[in-house]
């Protein structure tokens, strides 16, 4: 439950993705991205293609486009839960 009393976890999948994105997005927080990213198999792929973190974690807007595209509509899966979760936990932290 957030500071409104609001239960983030009960938001819908992308209310609650494009809330987390903003904040970072706002705080200019890579580190966020980055992270979730590399949770994915996109960001494994990359890596096994000669890529590295490094190579793809040049900018803010970058990162916020390539995780835009992974963490679609679509949702993510079975990763579902844990990507609501850290989500959340984000705003909680930093919200």
């Amino acid at each position: 439950m957030d500071t409104t009393g609001e239960v983030l976890e009960d938001l819908p999948y992308g209310e609650l993705r494009d809330r987390a994105f903003a904040l970072a997005e706002q705080r200019r927080d890579l580190g966020f991205f980055m992270d979730l990213l590399s949770h994915t198999s996109a960001l494994n792929a990359v890596a096994t293609e000669g890529g590295s973190l490094g190579d793809i974690g040049g900018s803010i807007s970058e990162s916020i486009n390539a995780a835009r595209q992974v963490f679609g509509d679509d949702g993510v899966g079975e990763l579902e839960p844990l990507f609501r979760a850290r989500f959340a936990t984000y705003l909680r932290e930093h919200g």
